[in-house]
């Protein structure tokens, strides 16, 4: 029997608290990053350790982000949430987006 890592039990527990938050299943969160449920049943265990790629996925669907993954540190979840919907956007877009937080914050000194 594989010893588990103490890193990976840490992070397999972030992520299972994380997508448990999200009231995503363990199917759920496998399709949406491409890979198996067993994998992320492991993975929650602490079984197996995760790829940075896969972290990345995680991540991404989850809203967290890695500083929170890799040690439990949560230093903004509103900027983790806020990249995760700017990222897909285009580059007219992002300026848009930026004007309108510009405007704002102007409107709210």
């Amino acid at each position: 029997m594989k010893t588990k890592k103490q890193i990976n039990i840490e992070i397999g527990e972030r992520i299972k608290n994380s997508r448990e938050t999200k009231g995503i299943t363990q199917e759920q969160l496998a399709e949406l990053i491409d890979v198996s449920p067993q994998y992320i049943s492991d993975l929650e265990r602490g079984v197996v350790g995760a790829s940075l790629e896969t972290i990345k996925k995680i991540c991404l669907v989850l809203t967290v982000s890695c500083d929170y993954l890799f040690f439990g540190e949560n230093n903004d979840i509103y900027l983790t949430s806020l990249n995760a919907k700017i990222t897909p956007l285009n580059e007219k877009q992002r300026k848009c987006l930026m004007n309108i937080i510009d405007c704002f914050i102007d409107a709210t000194d």
